[in-house]
């Protein structure tokens, strides 16, 4: 049986205020011709579905084409909920969506309840791959039905995995089973990005990867680069990069081919990204001309400008080479180190309107008032003066 490991699709989510909806049809549509070429009998979707709880409906449509376009391409589909997704409404219609092969798993209450798939049918007790799908389980909300007294990540997905062990010792009085965990979690080892979200507070979500010993494979969702933890334990990662972190990224997939006896092979799968990402550091000037950055040229543009002082219509200016700037800052280097007094204690100690205003420029975009600009300021506030003595 060949399984496609996918997750954390995000659809409807924007990349520093850019929609990327076309961006993810261009991934359903590398995904469906996929399947198509590699005789893919199961895509798996481990969490992180939607963007958000309530998606919009060109959202809602585009993940409803996808799956339709899968099912007709010849594959199965088994997808879970994660922490951004709503587990009831993402789990609507799961029996009769059930009938035309996408098995949702979004209720705690059916995770240790596998989508069965035969494998082997040649001999004489065909074996089965049994996926079991585990949504994100929010200790909070899950501990009680679970049964567990502490309400922590690794008390619930510990009672998770034992259930499913259950199961399998059960389903294996019958014949051969291939157990399958489909989960969206932080597991132990794993390496984070800036676009993901805790899913816990104080770094106390992580589980101990020996918790999903004894399985075929694991296929995890929540982090959102493509990794290895052990040899049948991995995140497939995002695949498009949504945030600058992930620039380095390879986003992709792994294809997994569990053969009649159990043994497991995976191969990486490579998404081509519509847009690269740049991340720039230098001068001003050097970024504007120097041809070591041509080919940023048509990315998405993280810049922070070295100057050592802000330059003026510095975004105005980089957008004319660059003109998909999304994020500029600044770290001036050879500055004098800035000072470490508070705004309000500078405005307090500021000796006259002019010092007010000045002041003020200098604060909010790190260099002081040039002399044309103080001639300015000092020349509107003498207006100010004029007006009100005139009053």
């Amino acid at each position: 049986m060949r399984l496609l490991h996918t997750s954390d699709w995000h659809l409807g989510r924007s990349f520093h205020g850019v929609g990327m909806l076309d961006a993810q049809r261009n991934f359903v549509d590398q995904l469906v011709r996929f399947v198509e070429a590699n005789s893919v009998d199961l895509v798996l979707i481990a969490g992180d579905v939607y963007d958000r709880a309530l998606p919009g409906l060109d959202v809602v449509k585009l993940l409803d084409d996808a799956l339709v376009r899968i099912t007709q391409a010849g594959a199965a589909v088994v997808l879970t909920s994660g922490n951004h997704d709503s587990a009831i409404r993402l789990g609507f219609a799961s029996r009769l969506l059930e009938r035309g092969g996408v098995h949702l798993r979004t209720r705690v209450e059916e995770l240790d309840v596998p989508a069965l798939f035969p494998v082997g049918t040649d001999s004489a007790i065909p074996g089965h791959v049994a996926i079991y799908g585990v949504p994100y389980l929010e200790p909070r909300l899950v501990a009680e039905r679970l049964g567990v007294e502490n309400a922590h990540h690794f008390d619930v997905t510990h009672e998770a995995m034992e259930r499913i062990r259950a199961d399998v010792e059960r389903r294996r009085e019958s014949g051969p089973v291939y157990p399958v965990v489909l989960a969206h979690t932080f597991a132990s080892g794993g390496i984070t990005s800036e676009s993901e979200r805790d899913l816990s507070i104080g770094g106390l979500g992580a589980v101990p990867l020996d918790l999903f010993d004894g399985f075929t494979y694991t296929a995890l969702g929540h982090l959102h680069g493509r990794q290895q933890l052990s040899e049948n334990v991995r995140y497939s990662g995002s695949p498009l990069a949504y945030s600058f972190s992930e620039a380095k990224h390879h986003k992709g997939a792994w294809l997994v081919d569990i053969d009649e006896s159990g043994g497991v092979d995976v191969r990486d799968v490579g998404w081509d990204a519509p847009k690269a990402l740049a991340v720039l550091r230098g001068t001003l000037d050097g970024l504007l001309e120097s041809e070591e950055y041509a080919w940023a040229e048509p990315a998405f543009c993280q810049i922070t400008l070295t100057d050592p002082q802000r330059p003026a219509q510095a975004m105005e200016r980089l957008r004319v080479r660059f003109p998909d700037t999304l994020v500029l800052a600044f770290d001036p280097e050879g500055a004098e180190p800035r000072t470490t007094t508070s705004y309000s204690k500078r405005l307090a100690e500021a000796r006259d309107d002019l010092g007010v205003c000045c002041g003020f420029l200098e604060h909010v975009r790190d260099r002081g008032a040039t002399a044309a600009e103080e001639a300015a300021l000092r020349e509107a506030l003498e207006a100010i003066r004029l007006e009100e003595a005139e009053l």
